[in-house]
């Protein structure tokens, strides 16, 4: 198939440090390659990658001091994606719902995928309008709160089976990797590290938008339990992970997916974590970790971890949560949206416009029901 990768500029595909969405993105372009089908990705010129690169702007966005106004470079993206939107047979976006009026009007086959959560108010709005644009959730639980979108599927991240190695033995100490923010609440993994008796070793980036909570817990860090590392790269978190003897995940907030725990389970590592949004469907229970609901739980669950198998752990990994399982995840969702475009008569050629374009019985401004074959896949 020919299909169109759009990425979001703000990290370059694969990001250079933190960054779930863009690294995901990469992960299934070059899968996507791999299996023989043309790709083109629309990205940061930064970006590294086998399909053809569509440069949008010179680099990532978060890393470019000289960028003040961040819209002006996705204005670019989109009018450059919907001019060759006619070589392709699928457009495939992750840019959130930026793109919804263009797509509407163009009459070509596409599919957005979801990333981040849904559960704000604002998002219902715009779902009434849009309820003809078909996306896909990353996980059952970040669709809850939308029920009148057209979800075609649940796709389930996946990464290259030789991207993270098993690591039989591990050290003495947990880890934390992510965000210093509210949600992700390092917080809580420094009293579960404290209660464990184990080191905290601490692998965060902190956003400039988080750098209050980061003062509010800064004395935290100081406890002699924390490592406080940074962000680090794709080069350093095999060892970080594969050498913790478990990874903590003590978020308060819908996670849409959580990339951190496939990474740690990749490389035998169980998983510690909170019971909130997909946690419950990407941990086995028992196999590669354990879902919690408060700290004292959470401090039993350590303990547990030393009595797992992490080859098992790993083989629950290699069953569920492959690039090539992903891939062929989003194959089936590519086809399935060339069909329905087919079937209502849209042009090839992308040249259909209007708002006729509305698939029927998906009228602009009207509430339709989910779609019945709705799936989840990747489990």
């Amino acid at each position: 198939m020919r299909i169109a990768q759009v990425a979001p500029l703000y990290e370059a595909v694969p990001p250079k440090y933190y960054g779930g969405t863009e690294r995901v993105v990469s992960y299934l372009t070059e899968e996507l390659v791999r299996e023989g089908h043309r790709i083109t990705l629309y990205a940061s010129g930064d970006s590294v990658t086998s399909a053809d690169l569509v440069p949008i702007c010179p680099r990532a966005l978060r890393l470019d001091e000289q960028v003040v106004d961040h819209l002006a470079p996705q204005i670019v993206q989109l009018e450059r994606v919907f001019r060759d939107a006619h070589r392709f047979d699928v457009i495939h976006f992750h840019t959130d719902y930026v793109h919804f009026p263009l797509s509407r009007r163009a009459g070509i086959p596409h599919v957005t995928t979801l990333h981040g959560r849904l559960d704000m108010a604002e998002l219902s709005c715009l779902y009434d309008e849009f309820p003809d644009m078909p996306v896909v959730s990353i996980s059952d639980a970040q669709r809850a709160p939308l029920p009148q979108a057209d979800w075609l599927a649940t796709v389930h991240h996946g990464l290259p089976p030789d991207l993270l190695r098993l690591h039989e033995r591990p050290g003495d100490y947990l880890a934390f990797v992510g965000r210093v923010s509210a949600e992700k609440r390092l917080d809580r993994a420094i009293e579960i590290a404290r209660r464990a008796g184990l080191k905290l070793r601490v692998a965060a980036k902190v956003d400039p938008a988080d750098r209050d909570y980061f003062r509010t817990i800064e004395p935290l860090l100081r406890d002699p339990v924390v490592e406080f590392i940074g962000e680090i790269g794709e080069d350093r978190k095999e060892d970080f992970l594969g050498n913790a003897r478990a990874l903590l995940f003590p978020i308060d907030w819908p996670e849409p997916f959580g990339l951190v725990m496939i990474e740690a389970m990749a490389c035998g590592t169980p998983v510690v974590a909170w019971r909130c949004g997909s946690v419950p469907e990407v941990i086995d229970e028992g196999v590669t970790g354990f879902v919690v609901d408060d700290l004292d739980a959470a401090v039993r669950a350590v303990e547990r971890c030393a009595g797992l198998d992490r080859w098992q752990c790993r083989a629950a990994f290699d069953q569920r949560f492959t690039a090539a399982r992903m891939a062929n995840d989003y194959l089936a969702v590519y086809r399935r949206v060339v069909e329905r475009a087919r079937r209502s008569g849209a042009p090839e050629d992308g040249r259909r416009r209007g708002a006729a374009n509305v698939p029927p019985g998906a009228a602009a401004g009207t509430r339709t029901s989910p779609t019945p074959q709705a799936q989840t896949l990747g489990s």
